[in-house]
This record gives structure tokens, sequence and C-alpha cells, in this order.
């Protein structure tokens, strides 16, 4: 092995690493974007040339040399260490055009690495993928790397990266072999590849919450499988006879397009298996590249390109899968059919390939150094993920309860403010909330599981209920004990929603606290109030909370207060009740923390703009 080898995976490592956070950040601050251009208007040219940039951005690889220099690479990641500070400032005009420089960087990185040390691309996306995973689960799915606080740290990195290439582009030998470039096959199979690490399989969160498996579970045993295909006689035997033998070789690939319908349509051991098996076979698959264009005077550039628009062809569809009820209808739960689709390339790259019958990417990683940060990540993994204590609930019985539209985690100006919300909730010492558009692993909103985030954060137990494409959903927090936590969705036309409920126990009394989101004015919301409010039944004391989407004379609003709920505001004499949207000079009651049998103390809302919507608070006595 070269001695200037380890020192190159270390630089390939980081602007990998680096590429791929900027995947993440890009769709994040895209989201707002065409969010607030196509739902609040009015659009404009912007919309257009945002997305035009981003597919510039991901189609620059194509103008990658065919044989790049030393000098080349170390330009590009001293570029793509210096834009990747941006990512870590939240402002999103800011992350977006440093996401655009890394984007175009770290793509051209790649493309001109896998030229001229084609070895080093595996395991350096390998180590980045594992990587994501430990700055993720240290920040409990939150990138610890994305927020502010990490911004001198990576100042840190990014010197040191600057200075490791510029030593490599001096002291680092050419490598001795000449790689033919990839052909168009693999090209789509890279597409397909990035599409399913960055939106599923590299996210131990969007994994659990496919799967129905525990976090706790799923995080080191996704750590380990994506490392696993490092070691070396993992490597010689088990991937060679994976990509070799014709028989192991199809029963692969179709495992492969098993198991994503798998995760998709059931939950339980299988699916997580299956899901956990993907993993396996994508990161292994990488060790091998067709060899099928020798003598070309193509580089490997126009192949990524082409594989990264294909990448982002499957993003939007995704995104749609997400937004049916407002965009297309027809893609009302056919997510999976995205996912089939970036399978379907990778499995015929498998299959299709003439390529090597061993794996091209010789050993470049050492060994011992592989197991220690094996076992460490492993053991850090299964430590911090160790299930918390819930803060216990109030033995006074007066509880405080809450409603928040969270916004997916965003601020009406698409600052990333998950924490913003996490501070409000604790400093208005609510003891249980209803919780809307919540989003758990979804790539527009920076994969974090905002559910599992702010539990953790405030102590708090937590029920989910996933709505649309098992990565969003409502939920419910609550302190103290549960005896029972269920959910149920509610007929919808548009946007799937459903009813989430916990019957607690609170110093020897009851309380039942149910929190919902209702559809917008155009869906048949009487019949979705009525099967919530059949749902509910005769169940008291209890708190109803949620975003209702219906103003205080509305059908909605009556049949409520017919099904024996009262106004707390109302109750305390505060007439007119504060308006709780839009956050910013709120205009409209839309958002309700209802009571049965319960007694009112306090109501209020709350002025803190973290979301796009106010939380409602209301201070109960449960003693009798």
């Amino acid at each position: 092995m070269s001695r200037s080898i380890p020192y190159r995976l270390l630089e390939a490592t980081s602007v990998l690493l680096f590429l791929l956070q900027a995947i993440r950040v890009i769709f994040s601050v895209l989201f707002g974007v065409i969010y607030d251009q196509i739902f609040t208007g009015p659009m404009n040219s912007w919309l257009y040339l945002s997305v035009l940039l981003l597919l510039a951005a991901l189609l620059v690889p194509a103008f990658s040399p065919r044989a790049p220099g030393r000098g080349w690479l170390a330009l590009l990641a001293a570029l793509a260490a210096i834009s990747r500070l941006t990512l870590s400032i939240n402002q999103a005009e800011v992350r977006y055009w440093g996401s655009l420089v890394v984007l175009a960087c770290g793509g051209l990185y790649l493309a001109a690495l896998l030229m001229a040390n084609r070895p080093v691309v595996w395991p350096a996306m390998t180590l980045a993928l594992a990587i994501d995973q430990l700055l993720r689960l240290l920040g409990d799915t939150y990138d610890l790397s994305l927020r502010p606080g990490w911004l001198p740290y990576q100042g840190l990195w990014s010197i040191l990266l600057i200075a490791l290439a510029i030593w490599l582009s001096r002291h680092a030998r050419p490598s001795p072999r000449a790689y033919p470039p990839p052909g168009l096959l693999w090209g789509l199979a890279m597409g397909g590849f990035f599409f399913l690490e960055t939106s599923l399989l590299a996210s131990p969160n969007a994994i659990s919450r496919w799967s129905g498996w525990s976090y706790a579970l799923i995080t080191p045993l996704l750590l380990a499988v994506t490392l696993l295909p490092l070691f070396t006689r993992v490597n010689q035997y088990l991937i060679h006879s994976l990509c070799t033998n014709r028989i192991i070789h199809f029963g692969a690939a179709i495992l492969l397009l098993a198991a994503l319908p798998a995760g998709y349509f059931f939950s339980g051991a299988i699916p997580g298996l299956a899901l956990l098996a993907a993993q396996f076979i994508v990161i292994s698959g990488l060790c091998y590249f067709p060899d099928i264009s020798r003598g070309s005077k193509l580089a490997a550039g126009p192949s990524l390109a082409m594989g990264m628009f294909f990448f982002l062809i499957l993003n939007f569809l995704n995104a749609f899968a997400f937004t049916y009820a407002y965009t297309l209808p027809f893609m009302r739960g056919q997510g999976w059919v995205i996912y089939l689709l970036a399978l379907l390339a990778l499995v015929a790259d498998l299959i299709l390939q003439r390529g090597p019958t061993r794996p091209i990417s010789e050993p470049v990683v050492n060994t011992r150094g592989l197991v220690l940060f094996s076992l460490l990540g492993i053991l850090l993994s299964v430590y911090w993920i160790q299930p918390h204590q819930s803060d216990p609930l109030p033995t006074s019985g007066k509880v405080r309860a809450a409603t928040y539209n969270i916004h997916y985690g965003y601020d009406a100006y698409w600052h990333y403010t998950l924490e913003d919300m996490a501070a409000n909730i604790e400093g208005n010492r609510v003891n249980l909330v209803a919780l809307q558009e919540v989003d758990t692993g979804r790539l527009t909103s920076y994969g974090v599981d905002d559910a599992y985030y702010l539990s953790r954060r405030l102590h708090m137990n937590l029920v989910y209920l996933p709505t649309v494409e098992h990565l969003t959903g409502i939920a419910l927090l609550y302190q103290g004990f549960a005896e029972k936590t269920d959910g149920q969705l509610i007929s919808s036309n548009q946007e799937q929603t459903g009813l989430v409920h916990a019957h607690l126990l609170v110093n020897e009394q009851t309380l039942d606290a149910f929190g919902i989101w209702m559809g917008l004015s155009n869906e048949d919301t009487q019949r979705q109030i009525q099967e919530a409010l059949d749902f509910i039944g005769g169940l008291s004391p209890a708190t109803f909370g949620g975003d209702f989407n219906a103003t205080p004379d509305s059908p909605v609003v009556e049949a409520v207060r017919q099904a024996g709920f009262t106004d707390p505001f109302l109750q305390l004499g505060i007439d007119p009740p504060p308006p709780t949207d839009p956050a910013i000079n709120p205009q409209e009651r839309i958002d309700y923390l209802w009571l049965r049998q319960v007694t009112p103390l306090q109501a209020w809302v709350s002025e803190s703009l973290a979301s796009d919507h106010r939380m409602v608070v209301v201070e109960v006595n449960l003693n009798r």
C-alpha cells in the first residue's frame, strides 16, 4: 500500500461526507422555496431558477477531466472544505448557495477520484455514511455538525482538510493503474444508490419508522451492517461470492427488490432484517465497478452526472408521494414505486455488468483501525440511545396541556428551529403536548425524527402515528405513565390524517389526551371530526388538542362543542380568545385545546415564533 493512500482515504471520506450533508441541506432548503412559491405565493422566477441551479450543480461532474492531476483533487477538496462551513449556519439563503458549491465540488471530486484512485472510492463512501450516522446519532437524529454551535469545530476540520489536500498534491504518487470509465448503467445505479442511502437505508430512524423496529435496536445494527463489507475477509469471500456466483448474484438481486416493499407494506422482524440486508447488498455492490468501456476516451464524469440527474428525478417523484394532495393525486400511497425504480437501477447494474471477477477496490483500510472504529462506534451508539426515563407528572394534579403545529421543524422563514420549539415547550412547563406536521426522517427536513428528538430533549414519552409514507404524521408527547396509547387513521380525501391518544395516570386520577390534525377547508371535515369524536367516545376527563384548520364559527368547532367539550379560554372569560395562525401577526384561531370534565386554571397562546403557528397552552386541575 502506498504511504499516501491512508491520507487520501481521509481526504476522500471528508469530501464525500460533506457531499452527503449538502444533499440533505439543499433539498431541505429547496422544500421551503417550493412550499412558499406554490402554496403561499406569489410564484416568481426564483422557483425555476433555484431548481435549475441545483440541476446544474448535480451535472457539473460531466466536465471532469479523464486524467485529473493531484492538484485538481486538492483544489476541489479545498473548495468543498471552505463551502462546507456555510452548512452550519442556520440561514436558508447561506445554506442554499454553500450547498450548491459543495455539491458541484464534491461531484467533481468523486468523478476525478474514480479515474485517478478508484480503490479509495468505495471505502471512503462507506466510511462517510458511517460517520454521518454517528453525527446524527449524537444529535438524536439532528446532525450535530449542521448546528451553529458546530461551526468552530467545522472550521478546524476544514483547515486540516485543506492542509492535507495540499500535502497530497505534493507528495502523493499517481496511481500506477489506469481505470476504465464506468458505463452509463453504472451511472444510473449510482443515482439509485444516492437516493436510497440519503432517504432511507443509511437512516436508522427512517428504517425504524418503516419497519416498526425500535430505533435503539436499529441504530447499532445499521452501523455494523454499513461497516461490515469493509473487513477484508468479508470482502474477499462473502462479497466476492455475492457478485460473482450467479446463483447468489440473482438471489441478492431478488432480495434487494423484495426488501423495500416488505418494509413499506409490513412491519416486524422480517421487514427489519430485509432492510438491513438491503443496506449490506447496496454497500457491497459499490466495490464492483463494471469494466465495459475499455479504450473509451470518456471520463467517469458523464456517467456520474447522468446518475445525479436520475437521483434528482427520484427525489422530486418522492416529494410528490408526500404532497400528492396538493400536486399529483395519483401519487397517493405510491412511495414504494419510487424506491423500486431506484432498486431496479441497482439490480440492473448488478446483474448486467460485465465487470471483473474480483473487487477492484483493493484493501486500503487499516484492519486494526477499522476494528477499533467499528467497536467504538457501535458501543457509542448502544450507550447514547439507551431509553431515557420520562419526567413524572406533577403530584399536585395541576397539568399543563398544549397543542403545537411544528411545521416540520421550521419557522415561517424556513430556519430550522426544532430546538427553539423544544425550548418553547420547556419554557412553558408543558406536561403533555399534541404535535402536528411531524416529520420523522424525510430528506426535506434534514432527515430529523422530530418526534424522537423532542421526546429525548424534553424527557417525555411519545406516541406517534404515521399518516403519509411512514415519515410524516402526528404525535403526542407526555410526561409520566400511560396505561394505554393508540391511534387511528381518519378517512381523508386529500392528505391522510389521524388521531392519537394516551390514557394517563395523574396522581391516582386518569386523563385521556387526544391529538389531531384536521384537513383543509376543501376536505370532508365534517366526516373527519365525526370519526374522531366516535373514536374518543365518552372518555372523560379528557383533553382534545390539535390544528383543526377551522375557525370558531365553523361546523367542525360546533361538533366538538356538541360532544361535550368546552373552550377553556371562554370558560376563563378570555373573549375573544387570541388567534394562533400565522405565528407572525396571527389573524385566525384554528388551533384549539378542548377540555371535557376538566377545570381550566389558566390558558394562553405562546409568543414564540419558532413555528409558523403559535402554541396553545392550558393549565388544568384534575383534583375533584
